[in-house]
């Protein structure tokens, strides 16, 4: 069982893409940008083999603060540095902080002790806010972290899909999609079988 297991975790990879930037306006003083996170995975850790969501660089500031728990005898993977003066009309900015964005994920997936934190894959694989995110952890939902995950409505797109679609980032200059899960991260450790995980995990 243990071969079996061991050549599994050789083959399992995740495909992560950070891409489409769309401004979004809150009302005529706020306004605030996301970004689509594409996700191909065979890996067992994950709930769901395919999945893309939304997120803002704020959500992704929340994400580490809360691995940072976990992180005290490993170095954290770092976001790229807040812009005052980030703006969507610099495509170099933009361009910058998706690669920095999803080079972060990249390397968080490289951690089994990150990984296990049920937050990380509420936000990769559901569609709650982070409000609800923390309140599910913490089992104070009427949802299990499996169930807000299965029962989520986000999906992975092809890329015929999505170049058909008239998307903010079209309308800026920038292609559609920027990338579409271009890099495949081999997992350097065994998997935990998401069904495997304590009950104090899938809450």
């Amino acid at each position: 069982m243990d071969s079996v297991l061991d050549n599994l975790s050789k083959t399992e990879s995740v495909s992560v893409c950070v891409q489409d930037p769309r401004l979004h306006k809150v009302d005529p003083w706020h306004t605030h940008v996301d970004y689509e996170i594409c996700l191909q995975t065979n890996s067992m850790c994950f709930r769901k083999n395919t999945s893309s969501v939304r997120r803002r660089y704020s959500d992704f500031v929340w994400l580490r603060h809360c691995l940072k728990g976990n992180a005290l005898i490993i170095e954290l993977p770092k976001l790229p540095p807040w812009n005052p003066f980030f703006s969507l009309k610099n495509k170099e900015q933009v361009s910058k902080r998706m690669k920095g964005l999803q080079e972060f994920l990249e390397n968080v997936f490289q951690s089994p002790l990150l990984l296990s934190d049920s937050r990380l894959h509420l936000f990769l694989q559901s569609e709650l806010s982070i409000r609800r995110i923390e309140r599910c952890a913490l089992g104070k939902t009427r949802f299990t972290v499996a169930e807000a995950i299965q029962q989520s409505r986000s999906s992975y797109s092809s890329s015929e899909d999505k170049s058909s679609s008239d998307s903010d980032c079209e309308r800026c200059g920038f292609p559609a999609p920027m990338c579409i899960l271009k890099k495949s991260t081999t997992m350097r450790h065994s998997f935990t079988p998401f069904g495997s995980l304590p009950l104090s995990w899938r809450r």
